[in-house]
């Protein structure tokens, strides 16, 4: 149980409540990280909808995760990203080329807070180096996961950012902009002074530290209460619509802070229309069965043996052997044995279960 207080106070003066703005389009990277950050939280959000309701879309989204992504997790051990991960662009690659702008001083001491007295991976110490080669891997990486956990639910987000923009609108024009800071956070209360203060009362995890260099960035408000004073620079309103227990708190000197919200129905986005072929296929067969079926695409690729097809799909011999005898048993697949060698290869049935059109 948490105790219920301010979390964090905002304090706007006179100007920053005329440079108040919302974000005209969504941000795919911060988009990208909250959407990650709920799908490795094993209990669910903090607060939102019941964390057993994540359970069929933080699957989906872990199966999902390619290989390549894989580096992403280095880059935020125990569930604390360095604040340098995290730029606002309008594109993956105008977030990336502004992470990658970043000095190596900060990438360095960003890299310790977060692995406290363990070692990095040896990877990681290229990119305070300016290795290009760490640096593409974490440009890869960030393609692979956005490629497979928010490109399918892309034009969602943009239509949900659409109608957050519009509802912010009609409320600023009817009502203010006092009244609208407060209806984007239920429960949130606008107190009267020079400018006001805007007091949010939840925060999903403890708040990040500030780097040795003084630039900070995403903040998840909790415990004790948090001051942020905009001085001037104005504030950035920018929803989310995957992580359900903001707020989070972007707060870098001498820039607009950005406070991300969240916004939509609480629970993460899901493409328009039917499923995808492959989520289909996969919702019947299983994930891996249904890879496995897939891979068998005629013998110019090669002979598909027990040993290829787990090499393929990251498995032992063992399980392959166990779901090829699975799919033969459903008449999707043969098994010819050749000595030592066992190959597979997909029947009529097989080909027109995989849809894919290979012989």
């Amino acid at each position: 149980m948490r105790t219920p207080g301010a979390a964090l106070r905002v304090h706007f003066t006179a100007d920053d409540l005329a440079r108040v703005r919302f974000a005209p389009r969504p941000a795919p990277l911060q988009e990208l990280h909250a959407a990650l950050t709920t799908a490795v939280t094993p209990a669910g959000p903090l607060s939102g909808p019941p964390a057993p309701l994540f359970g069929p879309w933080r699957g989906r989204v872990l199966r999902a995760l390619p290989a390549a992504a894989g580096p992403l997790a280095d880059l935020v051990p125990a569930g604390r990203p360095p604040s340098s991960l995290d730029m606002l662009g309008d594109t993956l690659p105008d977030a990336f080329e502004r992470i990658r702008a970043t000095g190596p001083g900060v990438v360095r001491s960003e890299l310790e807070r977060v692995y406290g007295a363990g070692p990095a991976p040896r990877w990681l110490r290229g990119l305070h180096a300016g290795e290009e080669t760490a640096w593409r891997t974490v440009r890869r990486a960030q393609r692979a996961a956005y490629e497979s956990v928010l490109a399918p639910v892309w034009p969602v987000i943009q239509d949900l950012h659409r109608e957050e923009f519009t509802r912010y609108a009609l409320t600023v024009a009817e009502h203010g902009v006092a009244a609208a800071l407060t209806a984007l956070a239920p429960g949130s209360r606008l107190h009267a002074g020079h400018g006001g203060v805007w007091e949010w009362n939840r925060g999903p995890a403890p708040e990040q530290e500030s780097d040795r260099d003084g630039e900070r960035g995403w903040h998840r408000p909790d415990g004790p209460r948090r001051e942020v004073r905009l001085g001037g620079r104005g504030l950035v309103l920018l929803p989310t619509f995957h992580h359900p227990a903001g707020p989070l708190l972007q707060d870098l000197p001498g820039r607009p802070v950005v406070l991300t919200y969240p916004a939509g129905p609480g629970l993460p986005p899901v493409p328009d229309g039917p499923a995808p072929p492959d989520e289909a296929l996969a919702g019947v067969l299983g994930r891996t069965r249904a890879e496995l079926l897939r891979l068998l695409t005629g013998p110019h690729t090669g002979p598909h043996t027990t040993t290829a097809l787990a090499r393929a799909l990251g498995v032992s011999n063992a399980t392959a052997s166990a779901h090829a005898a699975a799919l033969r048993a459903a008449g999707l697949l043969t098994t010819t044995r050749t000595g030592r060698s066992v190959t597979h290869e997909r029947t009529s049935l097989g080909t027109l279960v995989a849809g894919d059109g290979a012989p």
